[in-house]
């Protein structure tokens, strides 16, 4: 058994981390890390953890943990990943960072975007960036991976074969996502309050969003050239998924046909990547609670434009199963192992 350490297991990716966890053969939680819950049992905070019986919350302390499991789940927030998984990585422990410390590369895009510098440069260079259905042969001989972020992973994914078959205008791509309140984190904040969020239905961090770089980077190493995007995001007045509607002109005459047998080239092999058939588009309700991302398109020959949809549950695919599908491939495990059987939320 693989004994893991969940950082930061009170958030919802944490908590996510430990419900899918649940139910992985392969894998023992023998910690778990809450600064604000330490000394509580898992139990009395989320009842339906009832399976992890007297398991209790313990502070951050690193020199503790580190004789408790091979390979940690950093939950942490943005800036507090930095030196925790730099400090489990140089132990010669396996990490798997859900911040976006180690997401971007480049350490002077990552503060001008985030507002801190790096302390690890030398980390950040072996850190690999956890999009299985790219970066799988990387991920496989890897012992720190940077989780991808819940939009990136969406707008990614959708974009993959467009740009791979240089099927559209790089320099023409519109993403315009919106996201369930959960994406915003578990913390006390008016913007994400039940009043604010019920029956509204708004657009913030307009060109300012920091997911925006980390979409960038990827698209451009897909495209083997600088890519630069309008991204949006929107707040939806629901729990958690993450629809994504992307715009982008053809490159080239082609035809429906076409594009959809690329598609399903690409995906063909994945398995939790679900191209939909024509006229039919995803909804986030079809794929929430799951490691799933559906996808739908249509070339619309009036406007020369492809455009993309796909859908995601913004805590699973977008954040702790794709971390799970991640250690999978580094353990060796079969990739499926403890998310296929994972139940689909009413």
């Amino acid at each position: 058994m693989l004994k893991v350490a969940i950082c930061g297991g009170s958030g919802y990716t944490g908590i996510e981390l430990l419900r899918i966890l649940a139910g992985h053969p392969m894998v023992e939680v023998t910690a778990v890390t809450s600064e604000k819950s330490a000394g509580r049992r898992l139990r009395d905070l989320f009842p339906h953890l009832h399976t992890y019986g007297s398991m209790i919350y313990e502070p951050m302390e690193k020199e503790r943990l580190l004789g408790k499991a091979e390979l940690f789940f950093l939950a942490l927030p943005h800036g507090a990943s930095q030196e925790a998984a730099h400090y489990f990585f140089s132990m010669k422990k396996y990490v798997i960072d859900l911040s976006a410390d180690y997401r971007i590369s480049d350490a002077p895009v990552y503060e001008s975007w985030y507002g801190t510098p790096h302390q690890f440069p030398a980390t950040l260079q072996k850190a690999v960036y956890g999009l299985p259905e790219i970066y799988r042969n990387r991920i496989r001989k890897s012992r720190i991976i940077a989780n991808p972020g819940c939009y990136p992973t969406g707008a990614l994914l959708g974009l993959l074969p467009a740009v791979r078959n240089k099927i559209v205008d790089t320099g023409s791509i519109i993403i315009d996502s919106k996201s369930g309140a959960s994406g915003a984190g578990r913390k006390a904040d008016v913007a994400v309050a039940y009043c604010e969020v019920n029956e509204g239905f708004k657009a913030y961090g307009i060109g300012t969003h920091r997911h925006t770089p980390e979409i960038e980077q990827e698209i451009s190493g897909l495209a083997g050239k600088k890519v630069t995007v309008d991204f949006t995001p929107h707040l939806l007045p629901v729990d958690r998924g993450i629809l994504t509607t992307i715009y982008a002109k053809l490159s080239k005459t082609i035809s429906q046909d076409k594009v959809f047998a690329a598609y399903h080239a690409a995906y063909k092999k994945e398995p939790f990547v679900r191209v939909l058939g024509p006229g039919v588009y995803p909804n986030i309700k079809n794929v929430r609670g799951s490691n799933f991302c559906e996808i739908g398109l249509k070339l619309n020959a009036r406007t020369n434009t492809l455009i993309i949809v796909s859908a995601i549950d913004n805590l699973v695919k977008g954040a702790s199963g794709q971390a799970v599908h991640n250690m999978n491939i580094m353990m060796g495990f079969e990739e499926t192992e403890g998310l296929s059987s994972i139940a689909l939320f009413p």
